[in-house]
């Protein structure tokens, strides 16, 4: 920053005028160049009224008298290469390693409020591998936002109402014979789950046995006796009947359980959980007020709907024929109740692309409700995950289980690292705890590396690998630098008031490191400014790859010069701050051995 003002100065000291600091574009100077920072040129030429070379010597030419960062200079048609002093990366590295928090930003009483929806699951199944995606995203964001000085709510909205629920809540009361999760040594979502599989079972035979008398498909379906039995239950629940809600309730609180083990296990948490159940029926009085007030209309079988095909969409369905409610509806009420709980200045939905138009009818109707919060609704859209083919089991059969897909991690983490032979010497308490560490890091990282608008396939084996773009290979630099620091055996603590000399003689890659490291708070800032985690994780990896060629280069603990042993070691200390910093904003531990 302190070379992009100094030669926006001389721009205009050179050319007269006044021009913009974005407009002085710095950037790292490429490998197959000379140089540590590259000055654009080509956006000052009409300014200058010259040529790239003429302007970009003159610029440089300039800099060498007045910016005593910088050593020399050289030009390569449009593009001017800087060369920093060893004394200024010395100093920048002085002020990085006496910073407090490195990269993050304190929050403020006054700042933002920024509310983030993430999870979102049905109490009629366990979470699966699209569920791990969602909130791994969620909770990262949070995490980097805070990071960036916001004040953050994590909320989760909970779809536990609904014809859904009611398929799951009637197979059991059909054929569960009393079955319980304790009676059954299930988790209670999974127990849910298989309730709602054995509905659809069921449901398919009867259309089955109804078609072969001649019915077509839509016939069958609305002479399904079952069917009839489900919706007649969701309407005795809305009606409030004793026996279906504490039906409702018990085998709800199963699924809730069974999701908060899963929850731990993902090391995600929320601050503020809603209930479709409870914001369902103020997503109804809102729309009955925007009937009464012209913006929506009833069609004769009783229905509401919104007609928004002035607005470039479609007709949207509010509210059912019986009267009862569709998602719209309860998202209505759910932002009603969120902006009356808190004065959030930003909403922001972790949801999957395939609710892409959801989000723009939402954000349309709430405007048109008079909510002046309905425009600036973030619907952050990310892409499907998947796994290769017959990679993992599913218990469903359709769908990979989160609870499995963590177990098969942490299981393929501990094998991998008995064969690499790095579990050696630890007890089996130790070693557990590495397998999980290793193998929930893996997960998250291989998940997060990736923009999270595309969609991407999840490999198990790959994401495990201890070489490459992954997290253990990650997380065993970060172990590696705290086994150097312990065996220096100094007292960290007591070196911040003893700057590293100015004269230390400093070598090209830990100037390249150095400059790595001073990336950092920008990349923090850039990630949450496009809300991707990915900025984070392939910045860490590339931070951890320059430092081993460090450390496979040159000598930390054996160096002779005193000072410059001292320098290293502060460099690796720096090293692995960040890369712990960075790890936690993508909700992973960083293992202090491995």
């Amino acid at each position: 920053m302190n070379i992009r003002q100094t030669i926006q100065q001389i721009v205009s000291d050179l050319y007269g005028g006044k021009i913009q600091l974005s407009m002085i574009q710095l950037q790292k100077t490429r490998k197959d160049f000379k140089g540590h920072l590259t000055l654009v040129v080509f956006p000052l030429l009409k300014l200058s009224g010259k040529n790239p070379e003429q302007t970009a010597r003159e610029i440089g030419e300039r800099l060498l008298k007045q910016e005593p960062g910088i050593a020399e200079f050289n030009v390569v048609k449009g593009f001017l290469n800087l060369i920093i002093a060893p004394t200024y990366w010395i100093q920048l590295f002085n002020e990085i390693y006496s910073a407090e928090s490195y990269g993050i930003k304190k929050i403020k009483e006054n700042a933002p409020l920024v509310m983030i929806e993430y999870s979102s699951p049905n109490t009629n199944k366990p979470l699966h591998l699209g569920h791990i995606r969602n909130n791994l995203l969620g909770y990262s964001l949070a995490e980097i936002l805070k990071a960036n000085g916001k004040r953050v709510i994590k909320t989760n909205i909970v779809n536990d109402r609904g014809i859904h629920i009611c398929k799951s809540m009637l197979a059991w009361k059909k054929w569960g014979n009393g079955e319980t999760p304790s009676s059954s040594g299930k988790k209670g979502d999974h127990l849910i789950g298989e309730y709602y599989v054995k509905f659809d079972r069921e449901y398919k035979k009867e259309l089955a046995k109804l078609t072969a008398t001649g019915l077509s498909k839509k016939e069958a379906e609305e002479q399904s006796s079952l069917m009839a039995e489900a919706r007649e239950m969701l309407r005795q629940w809305e009606a409030g009947d004793k026996e279906t809600v504490d039906l409702w309730k018990k085998m709800n609180d199963w699924v809730y359980a069974g999701f908060d083990e899963t929850y731990k296990a993902l090391g995600v948490d929320f601050d503020k959980i809603y209930y479709e159940s409870e914001t369902y029926l103020d997503g109804k009085e809102k729309v009955l007020e925007g009937l009464k007030k012209g913006l929506f209309y009833r069609k004769e079988d009783g229905s509401v709907w919104a007609d928004l095909t002035a607005d470039g969409l479609d007709e949207k369905l509010l509210l059912r024929a019986d009267g009862t409610s569709v998602y719209m509806t309860q998202d209505i009420g759910t932002a009603k109740l969120r902006f009356d709980d808190y004065p959030i200045d930003q909403m922001i939905y972790v949801v999957g692309n395939e609710q892409n138009y959801h989000f723009q009818v939402l954000s349309l109707l709430l405007d048109k409700l008079g909510y002046a919060f309905g425009k600036g609704l973030i619907h952050f859209s990310y892409g499907m995950v998947e796994l290769p083919e017959g990679k993992m089991k599913s218990r469903e059969g359709t769908v990979v289980d989160a609870d499995d897909l963590i177990e098969e991690m942490i299981g393929t983490a501990r094998e991998t690292a008995d064969e690499l032979g790095k579990t050696a010497g630890y007890s089996e308490s130790e070693t557990a705890e590495i397998a999980r560490v290793v193998g929930m890091g893996a997960l998250k990282y291989f998940i997060l590396k990736v923009d999270p608008r595309k969609n991407m396939v999840f490999n198990p084996q790959e994401s495990i690998d201890f070489n490459g773009n992954t997290g253990p290979f990650i997380q065993y630099t970060y172990a590696r630098i705290q086994s150097v620091l312990r065996r220096s055996e100094i007292d960290f603590s007591t070196v911040k008031n003893h700057p590293i000399s100015l004269q230390t003689p400093i070598n090209e890659k830990e100037e390249e490191l150095i400059q790595r490291l001073s990336e950092f708070p920008a990349i923090v800032e850039d990630a949450a400014d496009s809300l991707s985690p990915a900025v984070i994780a392939n910045y860490l990896y590339d931070l951890v790859k320059e430092y081993n060629q460090f450390y496979h280069d040159y000598s930390i603990l054996r160096e002779e010069n005193a000072e410059l042993r001292r320098f290293r070691l502060l460099l690796s200390l720096q090293t692995s701050k960040v890369i712990e910093t960075g790890l936690k904003l993508l909700g992973i531990e960083a293992p202090p051995r491995m």
